[in-house]
């Protein structure tokens, strides 16, 4: 039997491992077409400038294989991540659609939200931290993926919102975070523990039309767009495009996000500031505590 040529590594992305001395090398590495619709790009970020025809080297080499030679998602390494067990497709940069934005919802990413995403990689998925790569070399990239689609060349890049300055941490914040969490039916998502196993949970589908799950806060500390409490009041407030998770920004005022973030942080298993005061309260008044879900519609403390 024939050994295979090559390998594909899922969390590596595109990457290529031949097995074989003097094997011919995988297609993710061959001169294939890339299919652009733009001319060459650039992106800003900080001090740097990116250039898209650099860029498209390093698609080549390391992203083709997930994101395909159309940046449509339909990569060669594609057809083995499931939505169904929790492997999100690729992203599909012909759409122009990001989840991870300082913008506003239905508008363009800046740049910088383009190499933040490259470089911080997205956890529950495929997508591996790009550190690897020089700044420069992420700008680059950053610059490349807009050559995808004809919204770079007919929109500018939304406003970065404004995050107002965090207040302390309380109890009595947390407990209305708690009450929110119960009055904007985050729980039909996201379940009455933040595990990611509410009632929708199962229902819930992208803008393709994928299954897609809730995050489950129990995870650990990074978020789909981050790890702090800011990148988290952010998600509230730009809410994550192409998926059922919608901006708050005209629901909840900047001081309910903030209580929002606090409670939310109670949900996962860290040593937090918010976690330690839900644990002093909870022990002395866990029985008074009206349980989250369908059963109490007015939640509250």
């Amino acid at each position: 039997m024939k050994l295979m040529t090559c390998t594909f590594v899922l969390l590596l992305g595109s990457v290529c491992l031949l097995l074989t001395a003097g094997a011919k090398p995988c297609s993710a590495q061959i001169d294939i077409h890339i299919h652009t619709v733009t001319g060459p790009m650039e992106s800003h970020v900080g001090d740097l400038t990116g250039n898209s025809e650099e860029g498209a080297k390093l698609y080549r080499r390391f992203c083709i294989g997930c994101h395909g030679p159309d940046g449509d998602g339909n990569g060669e390494n594609a057809m083995w991540f499931d939505p169904t067990m929790g492997f999100a497709k690729p992203r599909d940069f012909t759409l122009a659609v990001f989840k991870c934005r300082s913008t506003t919802t239905g508008n363009l990413p800046t740049d910088e939200d383009l190499y933040n995403a490259i470089s911080r990689g997205f956890v529950t998925t495929n997508m591996p931290q790009w550190k690897v790569l020089t700044p420069q070399e992420r700008a680059n990239l950053a610059a490349f993926i807009k050559t995808f689609s004809d919204r770079w060349k007919t929109q500018k890049a939304g406003t970065p919102i404004s995050i107002p300055p965090e207040p302390p941490v309380n109890i009595e914040g947390i407990l209305h975070g708690r009450v929110l969490f119960q009055k904007m039916e985050c729980w039909k998502c996201h379940g009455p523990q933040g595990h990611g196993d509410g009632p929708s949970a199962s229902t819930l589908t992208d803008s393709k039309d994928n299954p897609i799950r809730p995050y489950n806060f129990a995870s650990g500390s990074r978020f789909k767009c981050g790890e702090t409490n800011q990148d988290l009041y952010q998600i509230f407030m730009t809410g994550l495009d192409g998926t059922p998770m919608p901006s708050f920004a005209d629901v909840i005022q900047p001081n309910d996000a903030w209580d929002l973030v606090h409670f939310l942080r109670t949900l996962q298993p860290l040593d937090t500031p918010e976690a330690a005061l839900w644990n002093t309260y909870a022990a002395a008044h866990g029985k008074e505590l009206k349980p989250i879900g369908p059963e109490q519609p007015g939640g509250g403390n």
